[in-house]
């Protein structure tokens, strides 16, 4: 009799985890299925997630972003601005959305229409969200890595922006090279969502 109550306890605890492992998994599921999606459109704007820059221009990862974005933009000629974003590690000579900017414009963005802002995937949005808003943005083509996709899009949500999935379909980081990635957003979704992802970016920063 007197062990009933490890027995509940050890119930409960079996319960939560269960609970636990399934919210991840769903998660993941969701991040997995985001990746998936494709649905280009007439927006207000097109919104590039940074990732790392060289000084002699844009890593392959952030190129194939910046040409999805390209090509959103000569397709959409009526989306006239494209938000770039990233900040820099100490000793880089320029941001990523600074790199980003100077892509762009060099093959026809018009300079006036670029906005820019960010260091980590919430600050990308937080810094731009204020000229976002100032220009009348509200409809977003989100282009990213396909793993990185169902983040950025609930951060947009979180800002009040419309985010549509156009994901680059010529990353190079595919296959079994991917795997990793997709782990880490799961966990930072799941966190996120529990959490907030303002106060997720915080504490990745306190813990950096």
């Amino acid at each position: 009799m007197m062990l009933w109550p490890l027995k509940l306890a050890l119930k409960i605890i079996s319960a939560l985890l269960s609970v636990a492992i399934f919210y991840v998994c769903f998660t993941g599921y969701q991040v997995w299925k985001t990746s998936t999606q494709y649905q280009p459109a007439q927006a207000d704007a097109i919104l590039v997630m940074g990732t790392a820059a060289y000084p002699s221009g844009p890593s392959p990862e952030l190129k194939a972003r910046l040409q999805a974005a390209l090509d959103l933009y000569r397709q959409f000629p009526q989306t006239k601005y494209v938000v770039v974003t990233g900040g820099k590690l100490p000793g880089d000579p320029a941001t990523e959305s600074l790199v980003s900017r100077n892509w762009l414009a060099s093959r026809g963005v018009k300079a006036k229409f670029i906005l820019s802002g960010g260091a980590d995937s919430y600050e990308n949005i937080a810094f731009a969200a204020a000229a976002m808003r100032g220009a009348g943005i509200n409809k977003v083509l989100c282009v990213t890595d396909p793993f990185h996709e169902h983040r950025s899009m609930a951060i947009l949500s979180t800002f009040g922006f419309r985010p549509s999935p156009t994901p680059t379909q010529t990353s190079p980081i595919k296959g079994s090279k991917t795997i990793p990635f997709f782990l880490r957003e799961t966990l930072a979704v799941s966190a996120g969502r529990i959490i907030g992802y303002g106060n997720l970016s915080t504490l990745t920063h306190e813990t950096a």
